[in-house]
Parts: C-alpha cells; structure tokens; sequence
C-alpha cells in the first residue's frame, strides 16, 4: 500500500523498467489471485481480513498511546504523517481488496473501531470456515484396533 501511495517507493525499488507500467497494480493482484489458486488447490485456506479503523478511532487510539507512558512504544512518528495521506490509502486498499477477492479466498472487511465486535467477526468467519471443511478424527481400521490392543494389554501386564 505505501509504495501504491507514494510512487518513489517503487521507483527506489529498481525494478525493470517494462515493469513498471500503468498496469503493474493490476498485474500484482494477478499475481497475488496466482499464487492463492495455487495456495488452494494445495489444500490451502485462504481468508482475508482487512481491519476497517475509522479516521476518528485512529486519533482517538494515537492520543491514548501517547497519554499512556505504557503504550507510547505502540507510537510511531510516521503514522500520524501517513494520516495526511488517508484519502490515497483508502482508495489503495479498496482496489487491492476489489483486485484479490475471489470466492477461493475472500477478503471480509470488519469494522475494527471496537475491538470486542472486530473479534466477533473474525472468530465468526474463523468458525465458519472450519465448519465448512466439516473436519473429524480419523477412524481407526480393525487392523489398527487389534493392534491398539494388544498394546493395551501388553501396557496393563506391566508392573509398576
């Protein structure tokens, strides 16, 4: 997203020059959409979450890290200045989450100003998603058993 807002990034990133065209957002997000087909015809689950934090709860939350000595390591100078770039970084995310949403890996945009119902959310598509695969223990063959056992007996035959 910050080389996306802020173009000398990129450029600082010395890619070929073919590369770096007007459409190179566009063929990153291919890639991206490339590499989590691959990630889920492999057995991969994929789920996005992109934690939607108003202007307003962000300020509110740097005030916080910055009346509390405790929480003035969570500060960073370079975040308040990135804030003037707001507009720029929403419309970044907006394309890169338009751009890599696919049915086999979905981004969920959760509202992240309370933290209590940003974890409800999360843990709700968590939940969601593993009911889906409808997971179970694997069941033990009769050979299996036999072994199993033979086993016990052998265990309980033992002195202590």
């Amino acid at each position: 997203m910050v080389a996306r807002v802020h173009p000398p990034i990129l450029e600082a990133e010395r890619l070929p020059a073919p590369l770096v065209s007007k459409h190179i957002w566009d063929e990153r997000y291919e890639d991206i959409n490339a590499h989590e087909r691959y990630l889920g015809r492999n057995g991969t689950v994929i789920r996005k979450f992109f934690l939607h934090l108003s202007k307003a709860e962000q300020r509110r939350r740097f005030l916080a890290r910055l009346d509390d000595p405790a929480k003035n390591w969570k500060f960073s100078l370079g975040d308040v200045t990135e804030r003037e770039s707001w507009p720029d970084y929403q419309e970044a995310y907006e394309a890169a989450i338009r751009g890599t949403a696919t049915k086999r890996a979905p981004w969920y945009v959760v509202p992240a100003d309370h933290k209590w119902y940003t974890h409800l959310i999360v843990a709700s598509a968590i939940v969601e998603t593993l009911d889906d695969l409808d997971l179970a223990f694997p069941e033990t063959d009769k050979g299996k058993r036999k072994q199993l056992d033979k086993v016990r007996a052998a265990l309980n035959d033992e002195e202590d």
